[in-house]
């Protein structure tokens, strides 16, 4: 066994050297150790100074360890038992690791191995902190250096020192691996994030592909501006700058799990895409270009008894506003402020049933499209039906309205048209050449009309006749113009001649009204009472319509006014045409009658199970048929209700309005209906309201109102219907006590004949030549601006004059909108500039609020 020698210590510039002679001698030398009591102090030191951090408790067990490990690697480098080895050990301890006393030859020559093969790890500096003393070793010949020790015992050379740079760096590095380990987590969260937004925007952006591709680009594959998405059954027509007009849902109701395929050969149309839902219906879709006007054809056919075909169309506010139909319960304008529950368009009294006596299948809409719909289809139609903003039209058949079947099951057929300017649409769509045919006579009963009043007549007796026309003469103001007898001129309903009980000598009686300038006419219509003498002779001739599934002999009665057991007569017989063209060719002779008004009813007013010679397309069908067959016979001036218009001269009679406030306010909005769905010339009704209007609906008596209007009522209706086509009276201004009245009247008359007659005979010949009306709405004048299409209480007469009459009780002020333009005061003649509201525009009782148009560049 080895023996330790004494080390020796030299001392130079304040440096301790320990000195060993090389390994290849076997020669060890001792260093020094360091005392445990000053060790004990150095560790104190390091302790105190290592307190502001917070050390793992395991740090010295991985000390340990990391000795362990070095020991093993030194050994590796024995050689043997003869071939000794000098090993340097350091220590500031009591003890070796393992425990072994201090003054093992064994451990030091372990210690002295090892150090000899590892060299000491120094930290690296750090920039503002003082660096602890390098410690340098030479592996010379005897001796490792450390230089800077200023003393032994300062100077701290063993395996410790490392621990205690060890432990240094670890305290200086531990806060950073906890920043550095947040800062991973951040950096982890917000890589996280960053996918996971990235994911949303992949899906988003294949979401957005796939609604893009079924709804516009599946939409191109029929036509340029109109999009059909076949899955979804969502159609878009487009104007040509590209602006939808019209989004719509068609085949609603059709089963969602039924397939769509291309309809077989036989089945498809020439210019026509055909697509077929198995055994539900087909669809046809054809386009035709109009230059500016672009028009689709729509045709849906069913193929089973349980679907009926119906397409909704979107009637939000985003959509514009649409006008057409007729006249609809509650009169809303435009319609899309209406609510309708699903309805047979057919005519009815609008106080019973949805739909007024003049009808046309006609819907516009202020962004420039048009609905037509084919006059064969069974339609039904709904308006913000359940709570929605949806205009749907349907096809189905029912036991009244549409019994007679012309197809198997019901086809739904329109057409859409659409443009960029609304006016130039309804332009284009307007009938043209409505002279065509007019004689020159009949030309002169149009302007009568425009200029000369009608004076409608409930005639119980002579007398009465004759008063009336005298009381006409007496005020001096007013021209003569047309006497009309409504048809209690007759014993009964349908006798075509008079009651010669009441008019005994009625022959005398109409050539004074003759040679006091009147006109006579006559109410007459297609129904034959019970109680007429004619029934017996009708039903005899099979004059009347069936009943239907029944003997052809019985006849299909129903009620009429105050007839409650009536007949209908058969006009699709050439035997009915003839034998009514002979008794009013008898009427004719007898008292030259000028001309003839016809009251056809309304579609409700037909038989429920009416059955004709010839099958009509629907009840409305019939006015139609008679209204042609009269005019071939005898001179017509007016008929009560129409689905198609009649040739001029005849005007279309707006239906009865009651002697209320309520009333006066839905006559400008139904003359406006009118006459833009193809009705130019129409006849208002009386002014303060309509004679023979039920007082009650509940009065089984039946009692009519024949007081006079309310006289504030009377003078507004008087002031509205001086600017209208016709002007028609029933109560007479000089039967008011108030003189007033009369005075208002007779500046009215003047008003008339001076300013407004002109321009109705102007605009009537631009009518007969167009097909515009001759009122129209404010949006005729400018549809470029959006407050025109609203203004339901304003109209225009032609393009020069726009009225806004006062239609409130008590009412002496109202908003007045003026279009674009310069417009003179028709109240104080001050000129107003277009294109902006007037608010609280005072308008006394006596007057009326109306604006001339001028020229652009007037100026004072």
């Amino acid at each position: 066994m080895d023996t330790v020698d004494t080390p020796k210590t030299t001392e130079h510039n304040g440096s301790a050297h320990l000195s060993s002679p090389p390994v290849k001698e076997a020669t060890k030398t001792e260093e020094r150790f360091v005392r445990p009591e000053k060790t004990t102090e150095f560790r104190t030191a390091v302790n105190i100074r290592n307190t502001s951090v917070s050390m793992p408790s395991n740090l010295d067990e991985m000390e340990n360890l990391r000795i362990e490990r070095q020991k093993g690697t030194s050994s590796k480098f024995v050689r043997s038992e003869s071939d000794a080895s000098s090993s340097v050990t350091f220590s500031n301890s009591g003890s070796t690791p393992n425990g072994s006393p201090l003054g093992s030859e064994t451990e030091e020559e372990v210690n002295d191995e090892q150090l000899a093969k590892v060299p000491l790890q120094v930290p690296p500096r750090r920039k503002g902190r003082v660096a602890l003393p390098m410690m340098n070793q030479k592996l010379g010949n005897d001796s490792m250096e450390l230089p800077g020790a200023q003393s032994a015992n300062s100077t701290i050379t063993s395996v410790n020192s490392i621990s205690s740079l060890l432990k240094e760096k670890l305290q200086l590095s531990f806060p950073q691996a906890l920043r550095s380990s947040k800062k991973r987590q951040n950096a982890d969260y917000r890589l996280r994030v960053f996918v996971g937004i990235l994911f949303l925007c992949v899906v988003f952006l294949v979401g957005f592909a796939h609604i893009y591709y079924t709804q516009n680009v599946l939409q191109r594959a029929y036509f340029d501006k109109f999009r059909f998405n076949k899955n979804e059954r969502v159609m878009h027509v487009y104007s040509s700058t590209g602006a939808e007009v019209i989004a719509g849902r068609l085949g609603e109701g059709i089963p969602p799990d039924t397939g769509v395929f291309q309809c077989l050969p036989y089945h498809q149309k020439p210019d026509s895409v055909c697509l077929e839902w198995l055994q539900q219906t087909r669809l046809y879709l054809a386009h035709t270009d109009h230059g500016d006007m672009q028009c689709y054809h729509v045709t849906w056919q069913s193929l089973s008894p349980y679907y009926n075909p119906k397409d909704c169309f979107d009637w939000s506010s985003k959509r514009g506003h649409w006008y057409g139909a007729g006249q609809v319960q509650n009169m809303p304008y435009p319609l899309e402020r209406g609510r309708l529950e699903s309805s047979p368009f057919i005519t009815g009294n609008i106080a019973k049933h949805p739909f007024g006596n003049v009808l046309k299948r006609y819907f516009l809409n202020s962004k420039g499209a048009t609905i037509l719909v084919d006059p064969e289809t069974p339609l039904y139609v709904s308006i913000n039906a359940n709570r929605s903003n949806d205009f749907c039209l349907q096809a189905k058949h029912d036991d009244f309205a549409y019994v007679n079947r012309l197809t198997t099951y019901p086809q739904l057929n329109y057409t859409i048209c659409a443009t960029d300017n609304m006016k130039s649409l309804h332009s284009s769509m307007a009938e043209k050449s409505l002279w065509d045919g007019l004689r020159m006579n009949e030309l002169h009963v149009v302007h009568s009309l425009l200029s000369e009043p009608v004076w409608q007549i409930a005639p119980t007796d002579e007398a009465a006749i004759y008063n009336y026309t005298e009381d006409v003469i007496a005020l001096g103001f007013l021209r003569q113009g047309h006497v009309l007898l409504s048809e209690e001129w007759q014993p009964s309903v349908g006798d075509f001649m008079l009651d010669e009980e009441r008019f005994p000598s009625m022959e005398e009686t109409i050539n004074i009204i003759h040679r006091r300038g009147f006109r006579i006419v006559f109410t007459i219509q297609p129904f034959i009472s019970t109680e007429s003498e004619n029934f017996e002779y009708s039903v005899t001739n099979k004059l009347l319509i069936s009943e239907r599934d029944s003997d052809r002999r019985i006849p299909a009665l129903t009620r009429y006014k105050q007839s409650n057991s009536v007949g209908v007569l058969d006009i699709t017989k050439n035997s009915t045409l003839y034998w009514l063209e002979s008794k009013l060719a008898s009427l004719n002779v007898k008292y030259h009658v000028d001309s003839f008004y016809l009251d056809l009813g309304t579609a409700q007013d037909m038989p429920h199970y009416y059955e004709c010679q010839e099958p009509l397309t629907n009840p409305d069908h019939y006015k139609t048929l008679f209204t042609r067959g009269i005019l071939h016979l005898v001179s017509v001036i007016g008929v009560s209700g129409a689905i198609s218009r009649p040739r001029a001269p005849v005007f279309v009679s707006l239906p009865p309005f009651s002697s209320s406030w309520k009333a006066i306010k839905t006559v400008i909005p139904t003359v406006l209906t009118y006459g833009m769905i193809g009705y130019p010339f129409i006849m208002p009704g009386a002014v303060g309201g309509d004679v023979a209007l039920p007082m009650s609906d509940n009065n089984p008596d039946n009692d009519y109102e024949v007081s006079l209007p309310d006289k504030e009522l009377y003078i507004r209706w008087l002031q509205l219907s001086t600017f209208l086509p016709v002007i028609r009276f029933t109560h007479l201004p000089s039967k008011y006590s108030d003189e007033s009245v009369l005075e208002i009247a007779k500046r009215l008359t003047t008003l008339r004949q001076t300013t407004v007659t002109p321009l109705l005979k102007k605009y009537a010949k631009n009518t007969l030549n167009t097909g515009l009306p001759i009122i129209r709405p404010l949006w005729m004048l400018d549809p470029a601006d959006p407050a025109c299409h609203v203004v339901v209480d304003e109209f225009s007469v032609g393009e020069e004059l726009i009225v806004a009459p006062v239609l409130y009780s008590g009412s002496r002020q109202r908003e007045v909108y003026l279009p674009a333009g310069v417009w003179r005061d028709g109240i104080d003649g001050s000129l107003r500039k277009g294109s902006r509201w007037i608010h609280n525009y005072r308008v006394a009782e006596d007057k009326v609020a109306y604006f001339v148009k001028m020229p652009d560049n007037t100026r004072f």
